[in-house]
């Protein structure tokens, strides 16, 4: 007799671990033919090949590679008051807030209730309205108590309905986690580029105010001239030009400044301490970065944080699947509930006064007028999105790190060619500048030297910058920045930043 429940039991367990999710398989990358092998050409000459035993960027911390005392506090700064990292952890509480909502539909809401129920019957009404009554008054009270626990609308997951949501919020629960980690990366980044780009806008801004003194001097020295007779009207007024030019420089270069500093206050989240806006020389490439090794790894997919939670995404929209396709399956509900009753408040809990309720339900979709086949044809659309922007995200992720490695493979022969123009240029305004005191040479050749002179120097500071911020991005496009401390070589992870930024360990399922 007992064989039959047994076999029930056992039916139902092994219906209950059940799903009808389709099994993941991570799609392609999007990429074509040529993978995620990096690019090859004179570009990239100069960075030597990928392999899998390089040491990766994102194991090296933001504090070891920013060596720039400034820049450090500055990220350390942002990281406790930027606005968008802190939205971006509450993001993530949230959605792990959203994650144990739908995991508690696993488990039965159990409650416990108690009442007084008193209930009024006339003497016509207990008869029958007539049947057999005077129609007098009378009648009885009747009092009831009560108390009890139980549960209510209990769904068995025979069809793991329920657990497809469950991992389907635990999957974006895990995205959000990501996206955290995205946006700490871009805001180190971001900082880094923009405390790189004032410092540009400083170390412009004096180089234009000396040219000025130079073209002060410049000028003073054509005026004597001209007022021995020495030199013509027309050297006068190109001198004046100059000095005028440099001057407007000063004043473009001052406004720069000023907005670049302004482009650091919603970073920071806060005023950049008066310390961090000093006047600074934007020194050589090692006073600023540490050295990314020249061999990059290939596991770019596996240290972008957007590119994981582009996966998580995916992931949860396969699971919405299973979900969609449980809804053609009955679904079983259960209700019960134990206690006691008494028509005496004293009696309620005295012997025999216990009562139950046991009330199972099913439910089976007959028509529901093409719902059920919509959300199917959704939930397999929305994989196909996911799909979609999986590859995307690769495919930007691959593009980002490739610009990269491109201007990393060209911008230090850039400057050193910038340089090289600096020092003839520095040479050749000399020259001019000697021959026009000695009377050789009029004033234009001087003028044009000087020009010359004043763009290479502008250009060899714009070329440091887009070198410093060309490796920056590299750092980051490659997952590095997540990380305060640089992981050893014995595979133990440093600290990461917390703090405000951090938001707790992720949930296990």
């Amino acid at each position: 007799m007992r064989t039959p429940h047994f076999v029930l039991a056992a039916a139902a367990l092994l219906l209950g671990a059940c799903t009808l999710v389709p099994h993941y398989e991570r799609p392609a990358s999007g990429l074509g033919t040529a993978g995620t092998a990096w690019p090859t050409g004179p570009a990239y000459a100069a960075n030597g090949q990928p392999h899998a035993d390089a040491p990766l960027a994102a194991d090296i911390g933001w504090r070891d590679f920013f060596l720039d005392p400034q820049l450090r506090a500055a990220i350390a700064l942002a990281l406790e008051n930027n606005r968008d990292l802190r939205i971006a952890v509450l993001n993530v509480e949230a959605a792990q807030a959203r994650f144990r909502i739908q995991r508690g539909a696993l488990f039965p809401a159990i409650g416990a209730n108690a009442a007084d129920n008193v209930q009024h019957v006339s003497a016509r009404a207990r008869n029958g309205f007539g049947v057999g009554s005077s129609g007098g008054g009378g009648g009885r009270t009747f009092r009831t108590f009560s108390a009890g626990i139980g549960f209510t609308s209990y769904e068995i997951d025979f069809f793991g309905r329920i657990r497809s949501l469950d991992e389907a919020a635990f999957q974006r629960y895990l995205e959000q986690d990501e996206n955290r980690r995205t946006a700490q990366i871009t805001l180190v980044a971001e900082v880094a580029n923009d405390y790189v780009a004032y410092l540009a806008q400083m170390e412009l801004l004096q180089l234009a105010q000396e040219t000025v003194a130079n073209q002060q001097k410049a000028y003073d020295l054509t005026h004597q001239s001209f007022a021995a007779g020495v030199a013509t009207a027309l050297d006068l007024s190109q001198a004046q030009q100059a000095l005028d030019t440099a001057q407007a420089d000063v004043a473009h270069f001052t406004r720069n400044v000023a907005q670049a500093a302004n482009l650091l206050v919603p970073l920071l989240g806060t005023p950049p301490p008066a310390a961090l806006l000093r006047a600074k020389t934007l020194l050589a490439d090692e006073h600023f970065l540490d050295v990314l090794p020249a061999d990059l790894p290939s596991s770019l997919l596996a240290q972008r944080p957007d590119i994981r939670a582009a996966e998580n995404e995916l992931r949860a929209a396969n699971a919405n699947i299973g979900a969609a396709r449980a809804a053609f399956f009955p679904s079983i509900s259960l209700t019960g509930s134990f206690g006691t009753a008494s028509s005496q408040l004293s009696g309620l809990f005295g012997n025999h006064s216990e009562q139950w309720t046991f009330a199972p339900s099913i439910s089976i979709p007959i028509f529901a007028g093409g719902a059920n086949k919509a959300n199917l044809d959704l939930a397999h659309i929305g994989k196909n999105v996911a799909i979609a922007q999986y590859q995307k995200a690769i495919q930007s992720a691959f593009r980002e790190v490739a610009d990269a490695l491109a201007a990393r493979g060209t911008l230090n022969a850039e400057l050193a060619a910038q340089q090289r123009l600096v020092a003839a240029a520095q040479t050749s305004y000399d020259l001019s500048l000697q021959r026009f005191r000695q009377g050789v040479d009029n004033y234009l050749n001087v003028l044009d030297a000087q020009r010359t002179l004043y763009q290479a120097q502008q250009s060899v500071i714009n070329t440091r910058v887009a070198s410093l911020q060309s490796r920056i991005t590299l750092y980051t496009a490659l997952g590095g920045g997540w990380q305060a401390q640089s992981v050893a070589d014995d595979s133990t992870a440093g600290n990461a930043i917390q703090g405000s930024a951090g938001a707790g360990a992720v949930a296990t399922k």
